[in-house]
């Protein structure tokens, strides 16, 4: 995620030095890119031969232009880049910014920016589709208002991909504003790739822990059941239904006969997911725009903490590198979070684990920030069609569509830093993903698309990507999609993040899995610390369980459904 930042109504091309961190004092206009190379079927082959390190989206020259006082609007402008961006070339899919902002009054909390329908600008090569709250549906400011954009190529090409004065049409005036009140505003980017409609497949035919099968299943292999629609589904033996290999007193149960009703979100209808889990720094970024009380909720340790104090874990275990900058002022001033993985005085360094995914945050953590975000979470019916896409299941099949998996302990070169990479035992055969026998001495989560960043990847199967070019759905954090094991879980209707949340710092997404008991959230896809079994895209050995806790082996990802 990049974020850039602009303030002081008086020079709107310059930033409001009283607001910024020592990180972004030192890299002016952008913060937090990731570092990491896109990964989509056949583009993976044509960059096989390089060692590109980075997408490394950035957002620059942030500045509030064309200001219309009389009605009340201004233009949000920006640049955007990012690497390795791709569109077209017989891929049937893509990748795109997610662009939303903040904004704040001065000494005021910060809110989120609620964009207009129209009026926007497109640099020439970029389309601008927009994020309705609702998508589908009608705009109406009120009820259903933009909470962000999708920026991305409006004709076929692979490389990098730039948009220079990027105009988001803010009619600041329906949110109560005047001009003079607007004292900052902060432009952030996700990385997003786009998964289209079609018909998939759940279940391999294989012997998963606790895999989805076809009702008529009886015992041994499975037998893999096609999604064709968003229409309701019975769950129950029998055949044509949904069913799994369990369905009483384990954690990947398919829990007792029933049904899912059409508000189901099941994969078949497109969606845009985030090509990476959360890091670090997206952690940092979200923090950083919390009030104190907001913040207490959000992390393990109070904010008005000595300077140094991990945020997550109090002594940064596991790679986890979040600390408090500047301490807050109990119930009046937030504290000021950086990453500092090296644990020196100077914080947000190159080698400070900036783009480490963010471990150590809790089911009411990860759905706060794709509340703040603009996201939702996924289900696992999403998240097995992020994996294996439309192509016909393979018995017991890895997110990156083989069997096949590393089996040599890495060793990290350049470790914490922006272009951290695995220095020995990358396999220039098998799968590559971060799980308890390659985890070795590392103990921790890895940078994000850190496997597809590597001389010796020759493709999809090597850089441990989904068929759509999505990274580390398996291996590295454990991924949190909402279960379709408990009524819970069945009830979600993928209601999108607004991004505004309680004043607790708790998601006000009604519809969610709660943050008190994590009841309908589940666990797929295996983590650094697991055994590679659980890393197998229909394997649900903790499909229902529900944990509140903060722990070192999970993170997490959103999704949104595609306008």
């Amino acid at each position: 995620m990049a974020v850039a930042v602009f303030g002081s109504r008086h020079n709107r091309k310059t930033f409001n030095a009283k607001t910024k961190s020592r990180t972004q004092l030192d890299r002016p206009h952008m913060i937090n890119f990731f570092r990491s190379v896109t990964t989509a079927l056949t583009v993976l082959a044509l960059l096989a031969s390089t060692t590109l390190h980075a997408n490394n989206i950035q957002v620059a020259n942030a500045a509030l232009a064309g200001n219309n006082s009389i009605s009340a609007f201004a233009f949000v402008q920006f640049d955007v880049s990012w690497e390795n961006s791709w569109k077209g070339n017989g891929i049937n899919n893509w990748d795109a910014a997610w662009v939303f902002a903040k904004y704040r009054t001065a000494g005021g909390a910060w809110q989120h920016v609620q964009f207009n329908n129209t009026g926007h600008t497109a640099p020439a090569g970029s389309q601008i589709d927009l994020g309705l709250l609702t998508p589908g549906t009608a705009f109406n400011a009120n009820t259903n208002p933009v909470i962000g954009t999708y920026l991305l190529r409006s004709a076929e090409g692979t490389g990098t991909f730039s948009a220079t004065g990027v105009q988001l049409r803010w009619n600041y005036g329906l949110q109560g504003l005047n001009y003079a009140d607007i004292a900052e505003v902060r432009v952030f980017a996700i990385e997003m790739v786009y998964v289209p409609q079609g018909a998939f497949f759940v279940g391999t035919g294989g012997t998963e822990d606790g895999s989805f099968t076809e009702g008529s299943w009886v015992s041994g292999a499975t037998i893999p059941r096609q999604i064709t629609s968003e229409g309701a589904i019975t769950i129950g033996t029998g055949a044509g239904n949904l069913w799994g290999t369990s369905n009483t007193g384990n954690d990947n149960t398919i829990g007792p006969a029933g049904s899912l009703a059409s508000s189901y979100p099941k994969g078949f209808a497109a969606f845009y997911c985030m090509k990476y889990e959360v890091t670090q720094q997206g952690y940092v970024d979200f923090l950083n725009t919390l009030t104190y009380t907001q913040q207490v909720t959000r992390t393990a340790t109070v904010p008005a903490s000595v300077a140094g104090t991990g945020a997550l874990s109090s002594t940064n275990l596991n790679r986890n590198g979040i600390d408090i900058q500047t301490p807050g002022v109990a119930s009046t001033t937030p504290a000021v979070y950086a990453c500092n993985l090296d644990g020196d005085a100077v914080y947000g360094e190159a080698v400070d684990g900036k783009d480490i995914a963010c471990n150590w945050i809790s089911w009411g953590d990860l759905t706060a920030y794709l509340d703040w975000s603009g996201h939702r979470p996924m289900t696992e019916l999403e998240f097995e069609k992020a994996c294996r896409g439309t192509l016909a299941p393979g018995a017991n099949e890895y997110p990156w569509g083989t069997t096949g998996v590393a089996v040599g302990a890495y060793a990290l070169a350049n470790a914490g830093a922006i272009n951290e990479g695995i220095a020995t035992n990358y396999s220039p055969t098998l799968g590559n993903a971060s799980y308890s026998t390659t985890d070795g001495a590392i103990n921790g989560p890895l940078r994000v698309g850190i496997l597809a960043a590597n001389g010796s990847n020759t493709g999809r199967n090597t850089s441990g990507a989904g068929y759509y070019g999505i990274m580390e759905m398996g291996g590295n954090l454990w991924e949190r999609p909402v279960t379709i094991g408990n009524a819970n879980g069945r009830a979600f209707t993928g209601s999108h993040g607004n991004g505004t949340l309680l004043t607790t710092g708790d998601p006000d997404v009604a519809t969610w899995p709660t943050p008190i008991t994590a009841s309908g959230a589940g666990f797929r896809g295996g983590s650094w610390i697991d055994a590679g079994l659980e890393m197998r895209v229909s394997s649900r050995s903790a499909a229902s369980t529900a944990t509140v806790q903060r722990i070192e082996y999970v993170g997490g990802r959103g999704i949104r459904s595609a306008p």
